[in-house]
């Protein structure tokens, strides 16, 4: 028996656009999202999960030799613009995920919920220090994300404390990498198989590979071709092939 799902194939009921017609399906895309989101038709995100930039100008010191500096990350006069974009994209139940940093969580927070519920702030505790001034009084051990709700539907499974504990990775593919295990739960709790998950700022494209895992498509942009083309490789190394 092939459990494998065919949903480019699948006939939508109603209210569901045609996969096909779906531009930048399940490939990781070298594109800013401004550009590529416009190309998209309107209402038919599942779940967005996503890591902007916090408008820090941050650059990682952890290695000898230092990451890129993130594109965008000067400023977020673009903020608006973009939050305006996912709510044209998200279906009336869309759930969404957005990381931030204590820094800029209230900038965000406004903006945002002039578009969206926003239900609640978790934290992701890392269970190690993370990046931040090497020379500050204490070491950063979690980051924020933003939970925000375009409807009202619930969560997966009922709820869970806002804490979530998972270590980071060693940001070895991006400056800000995101463990993977903990999106596939942002994506397990929110959406089901076959849904589309939105990434506009997608790294080293941890969101793609858990989409991958847990049989959902997605749509995930990255401006840098470096990371988009380092991201490439290990979405193909991801181990479960299920398109």
């Amino acid at each position: 028996m092939n459990d494998k799902l065919d949903l480019k194939n699948e006939t939508p009921h109603f209210g569901k656009p045609l996969l096909a017609a779906v531009p930048f399906l399940d490939e990781p895309i070298n594109a800013d999202w401004n550009d590529a989101l416009k190309q998209l038709p309107t209402g038919v995100v599942d779940l967005v999960v996503t890591d902007p930039p916090y408008g820090m100008s941050y650059q990682s010191n952890m290695r000898k030799e230092k990451h890129k500096k993130i594109v965008g990350d000067d400023n977020i006069d673009w903020l608006e613009s973009w939050v305006v974009e996912l709510k044209r994209l998200c279906k009336p139940e869309a759930h969404l995920y957005i990381f931030c940093s204590w820094h800029k969580v209230d900038e965000f927070k406004a903006v945002i919920q002039n578009y969206f519920n926003v239900k609640n702030i978790l934290i992701w505790d890392k269970k190690a220090g993370g990046m931040g001034d090497l020379e500050g009084d204490y070491s950063p051990s979690y980051e924020m994300v933003i939970f925000c709700s375009n409807g009202s539907k619930k969560l997966n499974g009922g709820r869970d404390s806002s804490i979530l504990r998972t270590i980071r990775t060693n940001n070895e593919n991006h400056p800000t990498e995101k463990p993977v295990n903990l999106i596939k739960y942002f994506i397990e709790k929110s959406s089901k198989e076959g849904d589309i998950v939105l990434d506009t700022f997608a790294g080293s494209f941890s969101t793609a590979r858990a989409c991958k895992e847990s049989r959902r498509h997605f749509l995930c942009f990255e401006i840098d071709a470096d990371y988009c083309a380092k991201g490439r490789q290990l979405l193909n190394g991801t181990a479960v092939s299920l398109f």
